[in-house]
């Protein structure tokens, strides 16, 4: 039996300052409405709100297919570059290393989507930090989603 066989949801807040990462993330299967957010996502970018695939480098995509989107409205060049630069490779890196360390497994890769709510604060200047806790929350966020945590009881 598949082990993401459903919406899952996730969410991770990493980090301080201008730099903070706050990720909220669903997970889910071929057919689930996971995937209908993922197509939405893609083909309705709104003048300041621009989603995006995750990718490791120029050309190399991660798996399962994931995409970004921003939570707050990119008001200029600065705040695109630091979602289509250092979130969108810490995105794409802690997906892969979760497939790498099992959490999603391998071979359910081709068939998972993954949507990706980015913050980025208007004032973030530090692109290692921007990378580190992008790449720590969104990793966390999968684990918590794949586990089903938290729980209400």
């Amino acid at each position: 039996m598949a082990k993401i066989s459903k919406v899952m949801v996730g969410e991770s807040l990493v980090g301080d300052g201008n730099e903070v990462a706050h990720v909220d993330l669903l997970i889910g299967p071929r057919g689930s409405a996971v995937e209908t957010a993922f197509c939405n996502a893609l083909t309705n970018n709104k003048d300041g709100f621009t989603s995006l695939l995750a990718v490791i480098a120029p050309n190399l995509q991660c798996k399962p297919n994931t995409v970004m989107f921003n939570k707050v409205t990119i008001k200029g060049a600065k705040q695109a570059v630091q979602m289509f630069g250092p979130a969108q490779h810490a995105v794409a890196k802690a997906v892969q290393d979760s497939v790498a360390d099992g959490t999603i497994p391998a071979n359910e890769a081709d068939d998972v989507f993954i949507c990706v709510g980015v913050f980025i604060h208007w004032d973030a200047a530090d692109d290692a930090k921007i990378q580190k806790y992008n790449y720590e929350a969104t990793k966390e966020a999968i684990q918590r989603a794949v586990a089903g945590t938290p729980t209400a009881a």
